[in-house]
Order: C-alpha cells, then sequence, then structure tokens
C-alpha cells in the first residue's frame, strides 16, 4: 500500500460520521473564513461548499509546506454557492482567489471567462488524475481546474429487515449485482412482512446525478446531444420508461413524497425502508450508529439495460480576477497533485480523492478497516469507477439543464406523467438555449 509520509490517518467512526453529515449534499452551512493572519497578499481566499472543518487538514497541510503562505476560507451554503459564484466573478470580484467547481460547470465557466488556464499544470495534472478527471475539468482543450474528489453510489440495505421479510441480502460482488425489479420486489416484500414504510429510497431525488443512471441504464442517453451539446435529448424510449418508473416508486407508495434529500437517510437509519441509495458519505454517518445493522452493495440496474453509476464530484479553479493566482495554484497543485495534498482533503471527509496514488491509499485504508457492513466496498468502488461511471453532460448550458430538469423531476415524483412534462421540459431547453448559440 502507499503511504505518504503526510497520509491521513485513519478515520475514527465519530470523525466520519460527523464529516460525512456536513459533505452530505443539502446540508446547511454557516459562511465563515478560517484565522489567517499576516501579510494579506501572502493570503489564499478560498470559497467552497463544505464546513471549515472538512478542508482544515488540507489547509493546514498546505501552510506547513509553504511557510509563509496562508489560506482564508469561506463556507458557502450549497444550494447558493452557485449564485454566489456568479454574482462575484461578473463583478470582478478579487477577494476570491480559488473556489470549488462542480465539474460539469466547468464548461460554462470556461465560456464566460471565470476560470484561469491551468495548461502550465496540465503534464502534472495528466500525470496524477484520472483521465476522466482530468477531461471533465478542462474545456475546448484547455485545462480550468484542478480535480479534487470523484465520487460514486452504493446500494445501501438494512440486514434486520430484510430477513424479517425473508429476504437474502444482496451481494457486494458487481458480477452478482441487483436490478431495480428485484429490489423493488424485495422491498414489496419488506413493506409487508416486516412493516416497512417504504421500499427504496433513493437519496439524490429530483436531482440530475442521481436519476442519470436509471435513464443511461435503459439506454436514454444524457439528454443532451448536438455538436454544440445545446440540443435536448430528454423525449428518448430511455428517458420515457425511466420516469414512468420515477412516477410509479412514489405513485405507488414505494417511496416518500414531501421529504427533502438531506432527511431522506433518517428513514433508513430509523428502520423505514429496507433499501437505500446514497453517495460515500453514508459509509461514515451509518458505521456510527450501533443499533443499526447493514450492509452496502453495488447500486442496481434495469432488467434489460446496463449497469450505470454517477461519477464526478469537485474540481478547483483560479478566479481570473484575482491579485494571488501563483500563491491559489500552489495551493490548488498541493490539494489536487501531490499524494500528501490529496489524502489530507479526505482526512475530514469520507469522500474520493482524484488523484491515483491517493486513491489507491484511500481504497487501500477501506479494505483495512472494513467491517461486516463495509466489506467489499473498496472493490465496489474501483469497479465502478472503472466500468460503470457515467459523467454528466458537458455543455455550457449545463446549468440551465439542471435547473430544469430537476423542476421536471419534482413534477413527475409528484404525479405528471412523464411524457408531457418531459416534453414540456425539452420545449423550455429549446428556448432557453436559443440564447447561448
Amino acid at each position: 500500500m502507499n503511504r505518504s509520509p503526510g497520509a491521513a490517518r485513519p478515520l475514527s467512526r465519530r470523525t466520519l460520521l460527523a464529516a460525512a453529515l456536513a459533505a452530505a449534499p443539502g446540508v446547511a452551512l454557516t459562511g465563515c473564513a478560517s484565522d489567517a493572519s499576516g501579510d494579506p497578499g501572502r493570503t489564499v481566499r478560498f470559497l467552497g461548499p463544505e464546513t471549515p472543518e472538512t478542508f482544515q487538514p488540507v489547509i493546514r497541510g498546505f501552510e506547513k509546506a509553504h511557510p509563509g503562505l496562508r489560506v482564508a476560507y469561506t463556507a458557502v451554503p450549497p444550494a447558493q454557492l452557485n449564485d454566489v459564484l456568479q454574482l462575484r466573478l461578473s463583478a470582478k470580484d478579487s477577494a476570491v482567489d480559488v473556489y470549488c467547481v462542480d465539474q460539469p460547470r466547468v464548461p460554462a465557466l470556461s465560456a464566460r471567462g471565470f476560470l484561469t488556464d491551468l495548461n502550465g499544470v496540465g503534464r502534472r495534472a495528466r500525470a496524477a488524475v484520472t483521465r476522466e478527471q482530468y477531461e471533465i475539468s478542462s474545456w475546448d482543450g484547455t485545462l480550468r481546474s484542478l480535480p479534487v474528489w470523484t465520487s460514486t453510489q452504493y446500494l445501501f440495505y438494512n440486514v434486520d429487515l430484510l430477513k424479517k421479510a425473508g429476504v437474502g441480502a444482496p451481494s457486494a460482488d458487481p458480477a452478482e449485482r441487483w436490478t431495480w425489479e428485484r429490489v423493488l420486489d424485495a422491498g414489496r416484500r419488506a413493506m409487508k412482512r416486516a412493516g416497512c414504510e417504504y421500499a427504496l429510497i433513493l437519496e439524490q431525488t429530483d436531482a440530475y446525478y442521481g436519476l442519470q443512471p436509471l435513464v443511461e441504464s435503459l439506454g436514454g442517453g444524457s439528454g443532451v446531444t448536438g455538436d454544440d451539446m445545446l440540443s435536448p435529448a430528454v423525449t428518448t424510449d430511455g428517458w420515457t420508461k425511466a420516469m414512468r418508473w420515477y412516477h410509479d416508486l412514489f405513485a405507488d407508495g414505494l417511496s416518500p413524497r414531501g421529504v427533502t434529500s438531506f432527511q431522506l437517510a433518517s428513514f433508513f437509519t430509523a428502520g423505514k425502508v429496507p433499501f437505500f441509495v446514497g453517495g460515500p458519505w453514508n459509509l461514515g454517518a451509518f458505521a456510527g450508529l450501533k443499533d443499526l445493522a447493514w450492509g452496502t452493495a453495488p447500486q442496481p440496474y434495469f432488467d434489460g439495460g446496463r449497469p450505470v453509476t454517477p461519477t464526478d464530484s469537485w474540481s478547483w479553479g483560479v478566479n481570473p480576477y484575482s491579485h494571488r493566482k501563483d500563491a491559489g495554484l500552489k495551493f490548488m497543485e498541493y490539494a489536487s497533485l501531490t499524494t500528501e495534498g490529496s489524502l489530507a482533503t479526505v482526512a475530514a471527509s469520507p469522500l474520493i480523492p482524484s488523484h491515483r496514488a491517493a486513491f489507491d491509499a484511500y481504497a487501500a485504508r477501506l479494505d483495512e478497516q472494513a467491517t461486516k457492513s463495509t466489506e467489499g466496498v473498496a472493490t465496489i468502488m474501483r469497479h465502478e469507477l472503472e466500468h460503470t461511471a457515467v459523467s454528466r453532460p458537458r455543455s455550457v448550458g449545463y446549468t440551465q439543464f439542471e435547473t430544469v430538469l430537476a423542476s421536471a423531476f419534482s413534477d413527475i415524483r409528484n404525479g405528471s406523467p412523464a411524457e408531457p412534462r418531459l416534453a414540456k421540459a425539452s420545449d423550455e431547453l429549446v428556448r432557453t438555449w436559443e440564447r447561448l448559440r
């Protein structure tokens, strides 16, 4: 196993739990900045959507490795980050030096001139991170950000509820991956025999990140096409079938309506549902609960379709209006392109590093610390990222695409028929994207 001198220590369950809850999408954060003393010209101003505790290890490591440089971090609630960035960057605000970039938004931010050209470190980046992570952080042949994290999803299951229902637990072997049809059949049995309130919960409710794999599993495509990636394709057979399934999941009472994404994990931990599909941050959250017997399996796929899992996460970019670009780039290089720095970014948060060597050390640590609940987690992660992961579409219109579809998904979940609602979304995207051509 590869371990750098500054490799993060194994995470305690308490630390994992706190970090997992902080990193979970939708959690409200309070903006605050770390203490940074000294010459303001030597202080990197860093903006992102995580709690300050998440980035304390990487900030401490960077400051130790670069005496005289400091980092001041400001946290912005995840739901507000994109709006804050648009406002500040449009105003050519130089008070932000480095900021977190949701990877599918790299094209739009690049097109607006909000990301600095990083081709100067392109060769190092290609050698340090995976090809997919390099490409998702680039646009139009230019490296525009440095990848820090990637992601995947798992199928979590409640051991006791499945036993009560007389259902065997799903395997952690990707070759024995369950279908969605089998999951819902087992979930219905658990509702009948074990008194569950629901059969299945998808953590990323109404989020394109979480629902793209449903559509792609049925061959529906990403929903964006054309040479300029500004033509909607959300009315294909695959999209229609997937969204009918999504509609029926809630219409049939198999999943709860009226609950926000960040509240959904509590349904699983309270024993109200046997199956929960969510990200790696849940590994830490669930590990801290003594009364919950649970296991981990690969994300399901549709019968007759192909296994598809979501991926991508956060890159970091340099504000072109910053007066401290060089110092900001040094901080990004440490976090993204060194094993020590990359491991420090996940020391307080159970997310997946993009750096190759850090990833190997991270996965090895998961194997070392595996419990009965997490046995096979690292194998699943490696397999999904190599074989089933599909990135979100790369389009300058992605922000509008995600917004329009989130509304459509919500309507479908709350009862709107899939076909006409997808057609309405398609028409709206045509009108919206016309301004970007």
